[in-house]
């Protein structure tokens, strides 16, 4: 009972309330409760562009105009958001009430939820760890995983899945082996990812948001157990860093370290799933593209920008306004909701010609937003285009005539954008020396 109440307050009234206005027309709403928007956003992101830089809706307000989204990513005017803070008063006092004890992505002090102080402190620490030079150490042992997943593709047959055989294998692989996670544990530590994916969402199903909390609560349970272990017998990756960093000689306590830990482990893999997924969906409905990136290999790391900027994996994100403030004409009162839908500003005309064509020699895709800005940019974003460059030229170096066999299967989330499942035939593969 505790539960469905929580799911009615947080998700039931939202979710009813979306639908009805979205069969009403209003286009945060359509984003929000219309799965063929969710599928195909350019109508209604092109609707509200038309609409100006800043539109009210009845949800809140939104924009998809790329000034707009990157100054007020970056403006002290904005902080980020808790979930449930935008509820109404009464609702967001029956879920804050009623909620799991289990750690999440919104929620303090999770790195997404939390401003300065806390939050300086908490990046600070981090990226003592992820550091440049970290990454680029970790570029080889990417490469080093991806010839091992493929040579196992290549002894399984020439029809697979490639999201559940590759794209899902690579980054938790990657992320697994940076942060300590025990071979063993792997394929439960993404089964946890996929089931709390949707906890970014708003407006779930009663099934959607059991099955995230189920999701969110186990893997809070296995990461305790995790960082206890690497307590008690440290390695040398980056978790066991973590664990004994320190800022000015005061670490993090056990509910930040974590908070930190685990949306550091469930960032690392979820959203270079999805990038991979989307980017060998890009290449194979664009040919011509592949076969320039096939002629000339330098332009991989412009076409990594490319496709984040076409299909980012997070779509969207939220600011409150701290105080009454005015932007773009519009007036914000304290508390007011912002959404800045990052999918929408990627494809701004004023920004980038042509927005909806898949260019992989773009000059300026890396004006792209996806991965926020300001304070928020993501930690690991050097990680996950590093782990795209080189999983997707190493695929399509192994397999050239790698083929789609069917439609696929999209993610039914609505912030996080990817594939579930992508069909294909892997061709016949180059030889191995020359694939590598």
């Amino acid at each position: 009972m505790r539960a469905w109440i929580r799911w009615v307050a947080a998700h039931g009234v939202v979710r009813y309330g979306a639908k009805k206005a979205a069969q009403r027309g209003d286009l945060q709403a359509m984003l929000v409760a219309d799965p063929a928007t969710r599928a195909d956003p350019r109508q209604v992101f092109e609707q509200i562009r038309a609409a100006g830089p800043l539109v009210k809706t009845r949800m809140a307000n939104i924009s998809v105009t790329h000034r707009v989204v990157h100054d007020l990513l970056r403006s002290d005017d904005f902080r980020v958001i808790e979930f449930g803070a935008g509820l109404p008063r009464p609702l967001r006092w029956i879920e804050n009430k009623t909620r799991s004890k289990a750690l999440h992505p919104l929620k303090p002090p999770s790195l997404l939820s939390v401003e300065p102080p806390e939050h300086t402190r908490y990046r600070k620490l981090v990226a003592s760890v992820f550091t440049p030079r970290a990454v680029a150490r970790m570029r080889v042992m990417v490469q080093e995983k991806a010839d091992r997943l493929l040579d196992e593709l290549t002894a399984a047959g020439r029809e697979v899945d490639i999201v559940d055989k590759y794209c899902a294998q690579l980054p938790v692989a990657v992320i697994s082996t940076i942060l300590g996670v025990p071979d063993g544990d792997r394929q439960r530590v993404l089964e946890f990812g996929e089931m709390a994916a949707p906890s970014l969402d708003i407006g779930l199903s009663w099934e959607q948001f059991t099955r995230v909390e189920d999701g969110l609560e186990r893997f809070d349970t296995w990461l305790a157990g995790h960082l206890a272990e690497l307590r008690r017998n440290p390695g040398d990756d980056l978790m066991s860093e973590l664990i004994r960093a320190t800022e000015d000689g005061v670490g993090l306590n056990d509910e930040e370290l974590r908070a930190t830990a685990g949306l550091v482990l469930a960032a690392g893999f979820e959203t270079t799933v999805n990038l991979l997924g989307s980017g060998i969906r890009l290449l194979l409905d664009n040919p011509d593209q592949l076969e320039i990136l096939q002629a000339d290999p330098s332009l991989w790391p412009t076409a990594v920008e490319e496709m984040l900027r076409l299909e980012s994996p997070v779509q969207l994100t939220a600011r409150r306004a701290k105080h009454d403030v005015t932007v773009e004409g519009v007036s914000l009162a304290e508390g007011e909701l912002v959404i800045l839908v990052l999918a929408g500003a990627n494809r701004d005309p004023e920004l980038f010609e042509d927005p909806y064509r898949f260019d992989v020699t773009r000059e300026n895709a890396g004006k792209h937003l996806s991965f926020s800005g300001g304070r928020h940019y993501c930690l690991g974003a050097s990680l996950a285009k590093a782990e795209t460059e080189v999983g997707l030229k190493t695929l399509f170096d192994r397999f050239p005539h790698l083929r789609s066999t069917g439609e696929g299967i999209r993610r039914d989330t609505r912030v996080l954008r990817g594939w579930a499942s992508l069909p294909v035939d892997l061709g016949q593969p180059a030889s191995t020396g020359a694939s590598r």
